[in-house]
């Protein structure tokens, strides 16, 4: 994708907005990776027009023929995978690897979504009544703003945009400005495909000003948001004024437990890998490690080992498993966590790992042991490459320090023992549980979290047809 200044896509259009936005490769700050135009406040407002227009068409046409639109659109999706690959590196930094498997994985999702198209199935029951027939139906809520973030800028556009329109819905797409190249190519293939006008629209710009119009416009019956618990709490309090449905998928601060397991070396590589991957840039990203005292020592030496191994550089380097953060913003932040840590000696670096000789936003990968339960690095969400380990006398303690956060994502145990993986998978206070597993999701199972990490239906599986589709119940009569 050539350095080239592009704006919204708006009613089968593509339209120039007021002020451009510059982003600069976060791997390497002295290259400019893309530029795009903001959309103004008007056409925000003329996209969600365009969206309500063409929702009663839509809603109406088959899901058949919705669907025959996303299978064209798949097949022009293969033949640019290293295209949006290479986009996304250069926006956001991840590896080349982690962006080539985004982009791959992409392609399991939208046909899932597609054959998923004859399967919005209501129910039939069995009526009280003589000559009375009662069954319920599902019928799409809307149109609907999809609000997706920088970390994930391929796979949160599509398990919203594709879904959405299969289940009948229209569509303003507003991704994370950081790294919105995906979406302008998602946006691309669809215009291609010959998407009716007003079904998929797409504005760039700034996450405030245009949040703010899409969560309080009446014509949006439904918000799909993935970003931080901060941002997704000020849009369920505004969406609730107006009764608007929402689906919040927000920030973790997840845990692995290691008691009683004999494999630590396969639990170090699964963890390291759940942890650093997206440089710890992932709502789903270890980020504890409650271990009992009696496997500590063994457990940190294969943690060392697994760090030290981790190449750390620019992410078009094909021998780099370990890119730069995002932004500025977010080194600043990392550095922030990492700062407090020394000031107040809240345990002691484990093990760091190597920085390459390149301008750009580069953090050691950190582990920090021997950190107590309750302090700051323990129980806030730093989202970068800092891993803190925190021994625990027994399982029964174990458990207790995992669930003590306020977030409720995700959760994994490696352990030997089957009545200790029982009792966590069923007392963890989280969406999703691993065993002897690290945290990676599939496309078909459902995804989501509790406590402050989630609200509302959850997402990529067919859990989704809960929030982009309504119950409608019928009773029908015979003479």
């Amino acid at each position: 994708m050539d350095v080239q200044t592009i704006g919204s896509f708006i009613n089968g259009t593509w339209l120039n907005g007021e002020a451009d936005i510059r982003i600069t490769d976060p791997g390497d700050n002295s290259k400019m990776s893309s530029t795009y135009h903001y959309a103004t406040d008007e056409q925000v407002h003329t996209a969600i027009q365009a969206a309500s227009d063409a929702f009663p068409s839509w809603a109406s046409t088959p899901t058949s023929v919705r669907a025959s639109y996303i299978w064209k659109a798949l097949e022009i999706w293969q033949t640019k995978l290293d295209d949006i690959a290479t986009i996304v590196t250069k926006e956001m930094g991840k590896p080349l690897r982690e962006s080539r498997s985004e982009a791959t994985r992409a392609v399991d999702e939208i046909r899932y979504w597609a054959g998923e198209a004859l399967h919005i199935e209501g129910r039939t029951f069995e009526s009280s009544r003589k000559n009375v027939e009662a069954y319920s139906i599902r019928q799409p809520i809307g149109p609907i703003a999809a609000i997706t973030p920088w970390n994930f800028p391929v796979l949160s556009p599509i398990r919203k945009v594709i879904p959405a329109l299969i289940c009948g819905c229209t569509v303003v797409l507003k991704p994370a400005i950081q790294a919105p190249g995906p979406s302008v190519i998602l946006a691309q293939i669809l215009e291609e495909v010959g998407i009716p006008k007003g079904v998929f629209n797409l504005i760039l710009g700034p996450g405030r000003s245009i949040g703010d119009i899409i969560t309080n416009h009446p014509s949006i019956a439904g918000i799909t948001f993935t970003g931080s618990t901060q941002v997704g709490l000020t849009i369920y309090q505004a969406a609730a004024k107006r009764n608007a449905k929402v689906q919040l998928e927000m920030g973790g601060k997840n845990a692995v437990v290691v008691a009683g397991y004999s494999d630590l070396e396969f639990a170090a590589n699964e963890i390291v890998g759940a942890a650093f991957t997206t440089c710890g840039q992932r709502c789903t990203s270890i980020s504890r490690i409650i271990v009992t005292k009696e496997q500590q020592k063994d457990l940190e030496k294969e943690l060392i080992r697994c760090v030290k191994s981790l190449k750390v550089g620019y992410g078009l380097n094909p021998d780099t498993n370990l890119g730069p953060l995002s932004s500025k913003e977010q080194f600043e932040t990392v550095k922030k966590y990492l700062e407090i840590q020394k000031r107040d000696n809240l345990g002691r670096i484990l093990v760091e790992g190597d920085l390459p000789e390149i301008d750009g936003y580069y953090i050691r990968p950190t582990i920090i042991t021997d950190v107590q339960p309750g302090s700051v690095i323990a129980m806030e969400e730093i989202f970068g490459p800092v891993l803190v380990l925190i021994p625990v006398e027994d399982f029964e303690q174990a458990l207790t320090v995992s669930n003590e956060v306020s977030y409720g994502l995700t959760a994994a145990i490696f352990t030997d023992n089957q009545d200790h993986a029982y009792h966590f998978t069923m007392q963890s206070e989280t969406g999703m549980v691993h065993v002897n597993h690290g945290t990676s999701s599939e496309c078909h199972v459902p995804f989501g979290g509790w406590k402050m990490s989630g609200q509302g239906a959850f997402g990529i599986s067919d859990a989704s047809k809960d929030f982009f589709t309504t119950t409608k119940s019928i009773y029908r009569m015979y003479q």
